[in-house]
């Protein structure tokens, strides 16, 4: 439940054996479809945990459904869905006893990571397709000083932020790892752009499971 007293759903899906890591998912922006089922977390629940020890948690921001449900609330463009950031943040925490916690956001959810996933237990964000619509370069500072880490894929091919230009936007988080995708696009759409990606992750969280299997 979250502060402001809604109610959200979510999904955990955890590794039988040795867990390596905790990755809590922040999907796209619901106006486009977006939820907790966007294919790239919806692959990453179903093969990380088995392929990399990687527990996956995915939920619904405030207003947003999918077929697990929806989630009480209604949509605030990133404003209020800070509450539900920090909630999925503790219960990651109080629930499934988290121990290695990264937060990922994709697309919108890049913008809920940089702006709310600011809990020092966090040991840093991953960004795909960073559109960087409602953060601040306050908010690129307080990571900059912050000095945890922060990774992020651009697609080369990005709808709203390319390779050249989040190099400059991003100069105010000097410890950010920027990988240029080639030929990648904002939707990461095809079986190799989703291998790449979950690739990346395994590389942040469990770097010795690599390389992933392209059969399951």
């Amino acid at each position: 439940m979250t502060a402001d007293g809604l109610t959200l759903v979510g999904e955990v899906a955890s590794p039988i054996g040795d867990r390596t890591a905790t990755l809590l998912c922040l999907h796209p922006n619901p106006t486009g479809g977006g939820m907790m089922d966007s294919h790239i977390y919806k692959k990453a629940s179903n093969r990380l945990p088995a392929m990399a020890g990687i527990e996956i948690i995915r939920f619904n921001t405030r207003g947003t459904e999918s077929a697990r449900g929806i989630s009480e609330g209604s949509y605030d463009n990133g404003g209020l869905e800070k509450h539900d950031v920090e909630a999925a943040i503790s219960f990651a925490f109080d629930e499934c006893g988290a121990e290695n916690l990264w937060v990922i956001g994709w697309s919108f959810g890049t913008d809920l990571a940089l702006r709310h996933a600011r809990d020092a237990r966090v040991k840093g964000l991953i960004l795909l397709s960073p559109p960087l619509m409602t953060t601040q370069e306050s908010d690129l500072d307080w990571w900059g000083k912050d000095g945890r880490p922060v990774i992020a894929l651009i697609p080369e091919f990005d709808d709203y932020l390319k390779p050249a230009e989040a190099e400059l936007r991003f100069a105010l988080v000097p410890q950010i790892k920027l990988i240029n995708v080639e030929d990648g696009k904002h939707l990461w759409v095809g079986e190799p752009a989703v291998y790449r990606v979950l690739s990346e992750i395994t590389e942040v969280l469990s770097p010795d499971k690599l390389p992933l299997p392209t059969e399951w």
